[in-house]
């Protein structure tokens, strides 16, 4: 188990950032977690690991190890829920301390799977997720418009103040990695605003998949937990007829799932077949 994890996490850590520039839509990057290092993270993990976590808490904890880990940063608190009396206005991922300037930081965690598709008008809503049930666009305007503002309320500034700290000195930053894919068309074409390195693999619908009915060529659909792991750590492979029918199970039930594919001369592909 520990082994999955880890190779999980590194996954995790090596994502890039999906937004090119570090000032994108009025947001600051928060880029310090490329300095951490992630042999003493792996440390936290064995020890501290919580099994059964979905791949959205499993980021979070990949994210406080990595910060625990870290010289330069410290955990202040995470996951503050602000309630309003019954009512719940929101969560704060993190605050943390940059031991290296005094500052203190909300940073808001995001780690995404997106697919770009052309037919859609505008150029930012393109990116969606591979269900189509989200998009880059609607989360940046969640945490500009909902999750950022919940910092100012006088709810969260008194939880704030509570933990001895003012609020109106917090810098706010957003640490938001993705992995993308794209329509193998438009391999070679110029993506505005996006951090191409983010790009791993394509996208495809089904009718598509049989180019990669080749001989000795051998696939698995990994759990969504696994989705951030190198395709190298599969450990059961599967022949074309038996993944086309798990991707055929999956879409009757609107879902997308990850391939990775394992070739010859062992060089793996990363894709998405679509279900829409």
């Amino acid at each position: 188990m520990y082994k999955r994890i880890a190779n999980q996490f590194e996954g995790f850590m090596s994502t890039p950032s999906i937004l090119k520039n570090s000032n994108f839509a009025g947001f600051t990057i928060f880029k310090s977690l490329d300095k951490v290092s992630s042999t003493s993270s792996k440390e936290l993990l064995e020890k501290d690991y919580p099994e059964n976590l979905v791949l959205g808490k499993r980021v979070e904890f990949f994210f406080l190890s990595a910060i625990n880990a870290s010289q330069e940063l410290q955990i202040i608190a995470h996951n503050i829920q602000i309630n309003d009396e019954n009512r719940t206005l929101g969560e704060l991922d993190f605050i943390v301390r940059d031991l290296q300037t005094s500052e203190i930081l909300h940073i808001e965690l995001m780690y995404k799977f997106y697919v770009y598709d052309p037919e859609i008008p505008n150029e930012m809503e393109r990116w969606i997720g591979p269900n189509r049930k989200d998009s880059l666009l609607q989360k940046i305007n969640k945490v500009k418009k909902n999750q950022f503002p919940i910092l100012h309320t006088p709810q969260a500034e008194n939880h704030i103040k509570d933990i001895g700290i003012d609020s109106k000195g917090i810098l706010q930053q957003i640490c938001f990695k993705a992995a993308l894919f794209i329509p193998e068309k438009l391999n070679t074409y110029n993506f505005p605003n996006i951090n191409e390195e983010c790009i791993i693999g394509f996208w495809l619908h089904l009718k598509d998949f049989s180019k990669y009915n080749q001989k000795d060529f051998q696939f698995f659909a990994p759990e969504k937990q696994d989705w951030p792991m190198d395709p190298e750590y599969g450990e059961k492979w599967f022949s074309f007829e038996d993944i086309s029918e798990q991707i055929q199970k999956l879409h009757l039930r609107n879902k997308s799932p990850l391939i990775w594919i394992k070739k010859p001369d062992g060089t793996f592909e990363r894709l998405i077949a679509v279900w829409w």
